[in-house]
């Protein structure tokens, strides 16, 4: 009897394991260093185990929450690595003024990573102001998906005192079901085309988009957004990015074909 539990805790085990969604972190086209206490360089900004206020240990665990299994990728995607990610991420790939070797997005990779989406991955471009992102081999990619990064700020701000802009009031939004006020500022507008429709507006420019991209899902938004700065509590208690965050990895893992 013992031996026979014991068997089924184990089948249950790997069973949970596998039902997990796995998503993998680009760090290879954003791919900043920092010298740590030892003088150590180290791969920093936008990484899951980073719990500083540039970090996305917020954002890994609301993905946790939804049954997520994080990773990161810190090699160039091919179709052998993106095979086991069922979404992707690719957040402010590096300009040269971030790193004196930045990895640009290239034909080779946009054909690996538009096949793996045909196929039913999902994936999350999340951009930033054009000052502080490589947009242009961004958008050779985001184009096949109908997206296009613009070249411009908007709500851009200097200082903390500054909640009355880049504040959205959200009403019965497909992917953000249980967030009604969010911030989001230092952005890029978005111009759509073909499969790629709006989910959220500034006036009018759009701010987030979505495009079904064969079996696959596409999300796409001006900035990092759900950085440990605006995810953990730091903004004023009405605002929402932590819900916000729940519930865009939980529309991801629902994008995912099992």
């Amino acid at each position: 009897m013992k031996r026979s539990y014991l068997l089924l805790l184990i089948a249950l085990s790997a069973s949970s394991t596998f039902a997990q969604t796995r998503v993998v972190l680009d760090s290879w086209f954003n791919n900043e260093h920092i010298k740590d206490a030892t003088g150590k360089l180290v791969s920093y900004h936008y990484k899951w185990e980073e719990t500083d206020n540039g970090g996305f240990s917020a954002f890994g665990e609301a993905f946790k929450r939804n049954g997520g299994l994080l990773n990161t990728l810190y090699d160039r995607p091919t179709a052998e690595k993106l095979a086991n990610a069922d979404i992707y991420i690719i957040v402010d790939p590096d300009t040269k003024k971030e790193t004196p070797d930045p990895k640009y997005i290239e034909s080779k990779d946009i054909k690996v990573i538009t096949e793996w989406v045909e196929r039913g991955g999902v994936l999350l471009l999340m951009a930033n102001d054009s000052a502080n992102v490589e947009l242009k081999h961004l958008n050779e990619l985001a184009a096949s998906f109908g997206i296009h990064f613009n070249n411009d700020l908007l709500n851009h701000v200097s200082d903390d005192k500054h909640f009355l802009q880049g504040t959205f009031i959200i009403i019965d939004n497909p992917v953000l079901r249980t967030t009604r006020k969010i911030f989001l500022k230092d952005i890029c507008s978005l111009t759509l085309s073909g499969p790629a429709y709006s989910i959220l507006k500034d006036g009018d420019n759009d701010i987030i988009a979505v495009a079904q991209y064969g079996k696959g899902m596409v999300m796409a938004v001006g900035d990092p957004w759900f950085y440990n700065e605006y995810t953990n509590g730091r903004l004023p208690k009405d605002f929402q990015n932590d819900k916000a965050a729940d519930d865009v990895a939980k529309w991801l893992i629902g994008q995912v074909k099992k």
